[in-house]
């Protein structure tokens, strides 16, 4: 067996995963890699990288380079021109991001899923009860980003972002084995609430999500960086406007994005719990 066999081995554990990603200072922690993966020398991004390769399956090889200056360019990299074509169905809205697909489909009651068992509240998410209900009867489906996957995220329409509620908070591990086990997990983590206006008028939410490593997010459209320490104006009016498939913004390692759409959407096909999707596929479609 093998060194990664082995880490692979001990680390699906579930309660040795829990414990040594979740039961540990973890804002500290985040604030540490934080620092680290952006240290400016071969020695230091080489070494990272290897024991990253470790504990993931990295694949570098849909990367615009793969010459890095420090480990947090190869978390943030680009993409090589194509490689994410963008399903171009006015009816249909794409993937923001690359992600498995966690718990998904209609929004009843207020409340939607993290995982069988553990229901949450949209207004306590979203910290706004009034938006909570405009999405009642509608749709929603939550992307998990891996830490090896493309961590930038994209606009799912053309559109105009018209508001960003930035909430600071904590920064559990989002896998699935603390979502079985922290209640309303989603709902105390670090996490934007982006507001998207689509042409027709309907009113898209995206609610990008932090978590431990990762506790930490750039939107291009505001010149701010969300992160751990940000203690700035939490709700930021804007005027972006964006074109389907256009880049909104990346996350510092990798985490999770809730995409929130209004009654009249349905899931799109293929679209179900555990299946992989890339950024640019259909995931959600006008009924």
């Amino acid at each position: 067996m093998n060194a990664k066999s082995l880490i692979a081995r001990v680390t699906q554990q579930e309660d040795i995963n829990f414990l040594f990603s979740n039961r540990i200072p973890r804002r500290q922690v985040t604030r540490l890699m934080g620092w680290l993966s952006r240290i400016e020398h071969p020695w230091v991004c080489r070494g990272s990288i290897a024991l990253w390769r470790l504990f993931s399956d990295l694949d570098l090889s849909e990367a615009k380079t793969t010459q890095f200056k420090s480990l947090h360019a190869c978390f943030t990299r680009e993409l090589k021109a194509g490689v994410r074509p963008i399903d171009a169905d006015p009816r249909h809205l794409v993937s923001p991001c690359d992600g498995l697909v966690g718990a998904c489909g209609s929004i009843g009651r207020g409340t939607v899923l993290q995982a069988k068992g553990f229901p949450y509240s949209l207004a306590e998410l979203l910290t706004d009860k009034d938006l909570a209900e405009h999405y009642e009867g509608g749709q929603y489906a939550t992307l998990r980003l891996t830490s090896s996957m493309y961590h930038r995220f994209h606009a799912p329409a053309d559109c105009r972002v018209e508001q960003v509620n930035y909430i600071s908070g904590d920064a559990w591990n989002v896998n699935p084995i603390a979502l079985k086990r922290v209640d309303k997990l989603y709902c105390k983590n670090e996490r934007a609430v982006i507001r998207c206006r689509l042409a027709a008028g309907s009113l898209l939410t995206l609610v990008p999500v932090a978590a431990i490593l990762v506790a930490s997010m750039r939107l291009k459209f505001l010149d701010v960086l969300l992160h751990l320490r940000y203690r700035g104006p939490q709700v930021m009016p804007c005027d972006a406007r964006l074109q389907r498939g256009e880049e909104m913004g990346w996350f510092e390692h990798g985490s999770t994005i809730i995409a929130l759409a209004p009654r009249g959407f349905e899931l799109g096909e293929g679209i179900f719990q555990g299946a992989r999707v890339k950024m640019g596929q259909a995931l959600l479609r006008i009924g």
